[in-house]
C-alpha cells in the first residue's frame, strides 16, 4: 500500500527495454535500485496486458521494496500487480478517473510539459509531477527541451514535488536540483550504460552532493 509520500530526492529509473533488451532489463533494473535508484517505472507502452503484467511481477520480484514502483497509464496492470502507484501521461485518462479506480491504496504521478498543464495537473490531488522535457533526448527527440525555467516557474505556482525528465545525466544534474526539483527521472543515462549499478550511484552521489 502507498504512503502517499515520494522519497526526497527522488532518483527515478524509467524503464527502456529496447536499450537493454526484454532479458536484460530486469536485471539492470536491479542493479539500478542497488546503486541508488528509489523510484522504477515501469513504461513499456507497445507491450500487451498480459505481458505488461509479466514483466511488472518481475520487475517488483527484484526490487524487494527498496524503490518505489510505478506502472506507466496501465491502471488496471499497476492494481493486478499491487504497484505503488500509476503515472499518467499527458493524454492519459483523467487524474479524477484514476482516482476512483485506485482509490487510496495507490499514488499517481502525471507528466506535464508546461506550466499551464503543471498547474491544471496539480489541482487534481497528483502526488508529484513529471516535467520535462528538460533537455533535448532520444527518447522524444520531437519534443522541444522546456531548460530548468519549466522547473522554476512549477516550483512557484504549485506545492506539488515536482520531478525533472529528459535528457538528464551527471553534468547537468545539479543545475536541474538548484532550479526546485525535487528529484530527477532517468532512462538512458543508467539503462544506456554497459554498468547500470555504477551509473546509478555515481548519478547518486551527484544528486546528494548537490543538496548538501
Amino acid at each position: 500500500m502507498s504512503t502517499g509520500l515520494i522519497p526526497i530526492p527522488a532518483f527515478c529509473l524509467v524503464t527502456d527495454r529496447n536499450l537493454k533488451g526484454q532479458d536484460l532489463l530486469v536485471n539492470a533494473v536491479q542493479k539500478a535500485v542497488m546503486g541508488g535508484v528509489n523510484i522504477v517505472q515501469l513504461r513499456e507502452k507497445d507491450l500487451l496486458g498480459g505481458e505488461l503484467l509479466e514483466l511488472a511481477i518481475q520487475i517488483k520480484s527484484v526490487i524487494q521494496k527498496k524503490a518505489l514502483f510505478f506502472v506507466n497509464e496501465r491502471v488496471d496492470v499497476a492494481l493486478a500487480c499491487e504497484a505503488d502507484g500509476v503515472h499518467l501521461g499527458g493524454t492519459a485518462m483523467s487524474t479524477f478517473d484514476a482516482r476512483r479506480l485506485v482509490g487510496n491504496s495507490m499514488m499517481i504521478g502525471r507528466s506535464v510539459h508546461s506550466i499551464d498543464e503543471g498547474i491544471e495537473a496539480a489541482k487534481y490531488g497528483v502526488d508529484y509531477l513529471f516535467a520535462g522535457s528538460i533537455f533535448s533526448t532520444r527518447s522524444h527527440p520531437n519534443v522541444e527541451s522546456q531548460g530548468v525555467k519549466l522547473i522554476e516557474s512549477l516550483t512557484k505556482r504549485t506545492k506539488v514535488p515536482i520531478i525533472a525528465i529528459g535528457g538528464i545525466n551527471i553534468s547537468n544534474v545539479e543545475q536541474v536540483l538548484e532550479s526546485g526539483a525535487s528529484g530527477v527521472a532517468v532512462i538512458s543515462t543508467i539503462l544506456g550504460s554497459s554498468d547500470p549499478e555504477n551509473a546509478a550511484k555515481r548519478l547518486r552521489e551527484r544528486i546528494m552532493a548537490s543538496r548538501d
